[in-house]
């Protein structure tokens, strides 16, 4: 088969897709083509549609097999071929939904913003709040030498990256925050907006001032000016002269008024050409900046708390959550001594203003001994998560036993804590469909070598911040994950790898099969990056696998998500579209049921019957039937047996369950490296995401659904770049869509 080359980029042969089209059938899952087209189909402007799936994965695959550095260094035909036949193979693996990589990848690999904005690539990231440099970085306030640390450089990263759609884990533990220098003095600010901007009342009412009037009757002598451009990063300096300019040591002229002037800001509504997605105004940006100088000027004289921090971040991902394409995923990690950040979200004030924009967790150190308190602020809320960093510094799969200093640099996680990251350090994901994969005859270790190969490329990118890249070279971490574990397991093995629990001390036993099995695919992985690390002359990757929580992701193939059980057997998954969505038409003519959401205004919440693979095996269970202590067992055999990084799970249990909390958490305190719970509900909400019905129910509604919404879709007119509302790339709604 003939493909175009150049020296430097690799392009799959129209006829090489094409005939894998005719071969392969890709494994959608019910909800599988839908999830697709309204987040992850770009639009094309050259052919007034979205994508379809075959070129989404072609641009995929094109995308991420161009990172290999050795095309940088005229390449020799031996190496070309090669990866233009491993080019081939991952189109077939995505093609067949036998495997994906993250929903970041699908969205922007192969584009121009790949190639301008290199962490794009990444899902989520982690930054530790103390006083930093900027370094050589893509932002650096101008006030600021390269080297210089300063307060506001972790809120500067963490504002970039969710404006990038990343999710951030950030850390407030008493470590860091006693590193926070005292603010030395309040700061006057004044936003000023041109009248003829578009959002001018709007801004006016939040507290900008009219930019001409304000000019004429004051001197600019006495201030700092800033005009931003229209920018991301117009927003990131703004906010880092809002922070800096409280402190002596990045305030060198001692002046106490700041002049912000927003006029260039695009008005709401406009288009977003490179991310996507329409603009929110400078509305969002204005509220921020009060907010955050009202905290600092409260606390003059002051150190800022681990908690005064926390709503810094928490009032910044608010900022991003405004602009209707992005979703801001924030983990904040605490002190487990600290009782201030762990009762911060009883404030139900300050909770529904912003506290809501992170999930918090606590690190556990081998210090705790009771953790029945804990236990009780999880039964009131679902929260603290639980973060092990001992753990993730001196471990990597638990049967490995301990390694000092393995990975030393770890300080906190991403968002949903299924890899430990040092500061700076992005998370690099790829999943594996096994059950998927096994089906359409695939070798599982061909399948997860082609997605090590995938991740290490990653590490490859342009990345914007000088303390990503020095972290990323040094540890080139990759997680390559799977999803459908429950499915994949009970139909492998014909059970559930927890077999009992031995009577005397509650340990698990595990199925020896699907522990020489994991072990396999583990060691696989392990040998393909060290051969694809020599041949690329870097460091091996310090850690390779882990378990994503799984989301959208896992709906296009139709598996469970992650390591978790299934919700139910047959239940009816809601997914809310836009009222305007072209899809809404089609879905309705195929017979789907669709309602006015009752939560969110111009939302259509539309219902899609669901059936469980394995759903009539005896052996089956779901979330709602699966007891808590199987649960943690079967996140501790993941821990042991597959993940060297960690293992994202939150753990469902029922009300009866609630007194076995504290017992597990301790149990298992030396295993898992990041868990957290929250109760089943079981559909009880009105319009709830997922809501259990018996298999009588589900094959009425699936007799009610008349045509394939994919060929009716197809036949109608296509629309740019409408989102799907509530999707997210992680079961717990926790990471970002794109």
């Amino acid at each position: 088969m003939v493909t175009t080359l150049t020296t430097t980029n690799i392009k799959l042969d129209p006829k090489f897709i094409a005939q894998t089209i005719q071969d392969i059938q890709p494994h959608w899952g019910p909800l599988g083509w839908v999830t697709y087209k309204r987040t992850y189909a770009r639009w094309l402007p050259e052919k007034g549609r979205t994508e379809n799936w075959a070129e989404t994965v072609q641009r995929v695959v094109e995308g991420n097999i161009n990172l290999d550095p050795r095309l940088h260094d005229q390449p020799d035909f031996k190496l070309i071929k090669e990866l233009t036949l491993e080019a081939q193979q991952l189109f077939k693996l995505i093609y067949g939904l036998a495997a994906t990589p993250s929903g970041r990848n699908l969205w922007i690999s192969g584009t121009d913003y790949q190639k301008r904005n290199g962490d794009a690539l990444n899902n989520c990231w982690f930054i530790a709040i103390r006083p930093q440099a900027y370094g050589q970085s893509h932002i650096v306030p101008e006030y600021l030498q390269p080297e210089q640390v300063a307060v506001s450089m972790p809120f500067s990263f963490l504002f970039d990256q969710l404006m990038k759609g990343g999710g951030v884990g950030f850390s407030v533990v008493k470590n860091n925050i006693r590193q926070m220098p005292a603010i030395d003095q309040p700061l006057e600010l004044t936003v000023l907006i041109d009248s003829k901007n578009k959002d001018y009342q709007e801004s006016c009412q939040l507290g900008a001032v009219d930019k001409k009037q304000w000019l004429r009757d004051h001197s600019l002598t006495d201030s700092y000016y800033y005009e931003l451009p229209d920018t991301r990063e117009g927003w990131v300096l703004a906010n880092a002269r809002v922070i800096d300019f409280h402190f002596n040591q990045t305030n060198l002229q001692h002046k106490n008024k700041l002049v912000l002037d927003i006029s260039k800001i695009r008005p709401r509504g406009e288009r977003i050409k490179g991310f996507g997605g329409t603009a929110s105004g400078p509305m969002p940006l204005i509220e921020m900046l009060f907010d955050i100088n009202t905290l600092l000027n409260h606390r003059v004289q002051q150190q800022l708390s681990a908690v005064d921090c926390t709503d810094i971040c928490n009032l910044i991902g608010k900022t991003v959550v405004a602009g209707n394409v992005r979703r801001s995923a924030e983990l904040a990690l605490g002190s487990g001594d600290d009782a201030d950040f762990i009762t911060m979200k009883q404030d139900q004030t300050q909770l529904y203003h912003h506290r809501w924009a992170s999930n918090n967790s606590i690190n556990v150190t081998k210090n705790l001994t009771d953790y029945q308190p804990i236990a009780d602020a999880i039964q009131e809320n679902g929260e603290p998560g639980i973060v092990n960093l001992n753990l993730s510094q001196n471990y990597g799969r638990i049967v490995d036993g301990y390694q000092p200093g393995i990975d030393q640099q770890v300080e906190g996680t991403n968002p949903c804590g299924e890899i430990s990251l040092a500061n700076g350090e992005p998370c690099n994901l790829f999943e594996v469909f096994p059950y998927i994969a096994e089906k359409q005859n695939w070798d599982l270790t061909e399948a997860f070598t082609l997605a090590t190969r995938y991740t290490k490329r990653v590490t490859f990118s342009n990345y914007d911040w000088e303390i990503s890249r020095k972290i990323i070279q040094q540890n080139r971490r990759i997680g390559v994950s799977m999803s459908g574990i429950q499915d994949w397991i009970l139909s492998k093995f014909g059970n559930r790898v927890v077999t009992g629990f031995n009577d005397q001390t509650h340990q698990p036993i595990y199925d020896q099969r699907a522990v020489d099995c994991f072990n396999q695919l583990y060691q696989a992985v392990v040998a393909a990056d060290q051969n694809y690390s020599q041949q690329l002359h870097c460091h091996p990757s310090i850690k390779h696998t882990t378990v994503k929580p799984s989301g959208t992701v896992a709906k296009l193939a139709g598996v469970s998500e992650g390591m978790h059980f299934h919700y139910a057997g047959y239940l009816i998954q809601r997914i809310r579209f836009q009222d305007s969505d072209p899809l809404l038409q089609a879905l309705q003519q195929c017979g789907y049921r669709m309602e006015p959401d009752i939560y969110t205004e111009h939302t259509i919440c539309v219902e899609f019957p669901v059936k469980a693979p394995n759903a009539d095996n005896p052996n089956f269970a779901s979330a709602g039937s699966v007891s808590i202590a199987e649960q943690f067992a079967t996140q501790a055999f993941l821990q042991t047996y597959w993940s060297d990084n960690a293992v994202s799970c939150t753990v469902t249990f029922q009300n009866n369950e609630a007194n076995q909390i504290a017992p597990l958490l301790e149990q298992y305190r030396q295993i898992i490296k990041s868990t957290s719970l929250l109760p089943y509900y079981g559909g009880s909400l009105k319009q709830a995401p997922k809501e259990p019905i018996t298999k009588t129910q589900y094959q009425q509604k699936q007799a009610d659904i008349a045509d394939n919404v994919n060929v009716v879709f197809d036949q109608m007119q296509d629309q740019q770049d409408l989102e799907l509302v509530d999707q997210s790339d992680c079961a717990g709604g926790a990471c970002p869509i794109k």
